[in-house]
């Protein structure tokens, strides 16, 4: 998981989403007719949609697993537990329809004594206060309760995302290097391309935790002397 920054709601939106929220709340905001508003609604669903898409991380990857396309409008915070936020913008991310169907569902596990969520909301939280991605595996683990509770309920380190994120690691550590290799000869054109699809590939986690890990005092011991010089010159271009 990476942070994503959630765009404004248009005018539009929010005169769909309060006309829809006062039906819910006319017909007792019951779960049943959260269900029933939000089956009708395909113009704030549409308006939604389009929104979350610009904001999804590479081309229009999950936000949860970062791997497959977004295909779903998650409700964060389940209809059914919290009807009158249905149409709410800052209840919305987009998911792929498995982690949105097989993994989350309608799971929503709160600290039984503040209440707090403990799922971490990528356009709220920053994931890696609560998770590490240790690359060279392609594994998560939980730094917090929260990120504990992540993995568990998005099912992150499944074994299929797991090997995903370590190919993408082999991948963004050759591409790095190419990147670098193409900055010092001059050839600025064919650098950004490379810098672009490195951006575009699926497990942006992966290239995330690597320049954090390029960021730090012992890159060149973790990283290896080529990657961790490549990684410098790229943060020095991102900055």
């Amino acid at each position: 998981m990476i942070p994503v920054q959630r765009l404004p709601a248009t005018k539009r939106l929010v005169q769909l989403c309060d006309s829809r929220t006062q039906n819910i709340q006319k017909m007792g905001a019951s779960g049943k007719a959260a269900r029933s508003e939000w089956r009708l609604a395909d113009a704030a669903k549409s308006e939604i949609r389009t929104l979350l898409e610009k904001m999804a991380p590479g081309v229009l990857r999950c936000m949860y697993c970062l791997d497959s396309l977004g295909t779903d409008i998650d409700h964060f915070e389940p209809l059914s537990r919290a009807p009158l936020r249905t149409f709410c913008w800052h209840n919305h991310l987009l998911a792929c329809s498995r982690c949105n169907s097989n993994y989350k569902r309608e799971e929503y596990p709160c600290d039984q004594e503040t209440g707090e969520c403990l799922l971490i909301d990528p356009s709220v939280d920053d994931p890696s206060d609560h998770l590490e991605l240790r690359v060279t595996i392609g594994e998560y683990e939980g730094k917090t309760r929260k990120g504990e509770e992540s993995i568990r309920v998005f099912g992150l380190n499944r074994e299929d995302l797991a090997q995903g994120r370590f190919d993408a690691y082999i991948t963004s550590c050759d591409v790095l290097n190419a990147w670098h290799r193409k900055v010092r000869r001059g050839d600025l054109e064919g650098a950004a391309y490379s810098a672009a699809a490195l951006r575009r590939e699926p497990f942006g986690d992966v290239l995330h935790a690597l320049e954090k890990l390029g960021g730090l005092p012992y890159a060149t011991a973790a990283l290896g002397d080529e990657l961790a010089e490549s990684l410098a010159a790229w943060l020095r271009a991102s900055a």
